[in-house]
């Protein structure tokens, strides 16, 4: 299966790339992260151009990448500085691909395609990731799995009332009227429950238990695979401002073909120095995440046998809906030619 690759994904969360050379497979390529001395952030191909070895294996002086088998030597934009052997004659290929990296929100996005159609107006936005009056609680796991079995998963919600069951399930979210709407690629879909009990996530936190909410649960997918979500509740008839609200982040970047790295985070606006809060929400990550949706996905990928959902003529239920529209988008987008070659993508 193709990639669209002239597109922004998510290479890490910020925090998570320093000085230390770290490498991560991002849609099948080997890529190396790494601070510079002034704190930027950039990203070559984790592939020495003579042998093929992991720099990310190798020396660093200063800003420079020393290769540890060979010695070849490479500054931060992926231009060989110094070949130790011979005549030291620099072979003009002697060069390592450098992608665009942005960092913005506490997310680095890497653009995987041709250089020059990198748009850092497309990157998806998380603004609330650094809002003082929320508190974020970021995660990350990789899942084998193909990565729109990852995006079904993140858009049909009603598998929580069963896979989650126990930490989220919801009888109001499956008969809430889901209103679906499309702004240019993206995805934007939108429920409201009002005037019910307190949903299970968050009648822990509410100051009056027995007091009806009204409930929203809204979210926005865009291309490739970042969604945005937006939920919470507040006293039946007050202000969505005096609720409680958490603003979720989900973004999913391919591994391989049949592995995606999954990032995610969770922004509330209450409770935020309270650190059972914290660990309550930690475990419900650990829990939901790692232990009930990535073991589903990995058996739901290995009784498939293959990453071509659609040629094993699936049953289509009405919470499909949106997950079916975001694989119609993500197909167009392939057939319209935003996924070049690999060959093409060679340093």
């Amino acid at each position: 299966m193709a990639f669209i690759r002239n597109a922004w994904y998510m290479a890490g969360w910020a925090a998570d790339v320093t000085e230390k050379c770290m490498s991560r497979m991002l849609l099948g390529e080997p890529v190396l992260m790494y601070r510079l001395a002034g704190g930027k952030a950039v990203a070559l191909s984790d592939r020495c151009p003579h042998r093929f070895a992991p720099l990310s294996k190798g020396n660093r002086d200063g800003d420079i990448i020393e290769c540890f088998y060979h010695g070849l030597r490479f500054d931060g934009s992926g231009a060989c500085v110094k070949n130790p052997h011979g005549d030291g004659r620099i072979p003009p290929n002697a060069k390592v691909r450098s992608y665009p990296l942005v960092e913005r929100d506490t997310i680095l996005w890497i653009w995987m395609g041709e250089a020059e159609r990198a748009d850092e107006t497309c990157i998806p936005e998380f603004k609330f990731l650094s809002d003082p009056g929320y508190r974020a609680l970021t995660g990350m796991n990789t899942v084998g799995a193909y990565y729109e079995l990852v995006t079904d998963n993140l858009l049909d919600l009603s598998h929580i009332n069963f896979l989650h069951a126990a930490y989220q399930k919801n009888d109001d979210l499956m008969t809430a009227e889901n209103r679906i709407t499309q702004d240019g690629d993206a995805l934007v879909s939108k429920r409201w429950m009002p005037d019910i009990m307190g949903p299970m996530f968050y009648r822990q936190h509410l100051k009056d238990k027995t007091k009806r909410v009204d409930y929203w649960l809204n979210s926005r997918w865009d291309p490739p695979g970042s969604m945005s979500l937006d939920v919470g509740v507040t006293y039946a008839g007050e202000p969505v401002e005096k609720g409680l609200r958490g603003l979720g982040t989900h973004v999913i970047t391919p591994e391989t073909e049949r592995s995606t790295h999954y990032f995610y985070a969770l922004a509330r606006n209450h409770d935020l120095d309270n650190a059972k809060v914290d660990a309550s929400i930690r475990e419900w990550q650990r829990v939901g995440f790692k232990e009930q949706d990535q073991p589903m996905l990995e058996d739901v990928q290995r009784n498939m046998g293959t990453t071509d959902l659609m040629s094993l003529n699936p049953v289509i239920l009405q919470p499909d809906n949106l997950a079916m529209r975001a694989r119609r988008v993500i197909l167009r987008l392939l057939q319209e030619g935003k996924a070049p070659p690999r060959d093409g993508d060679a340093a």
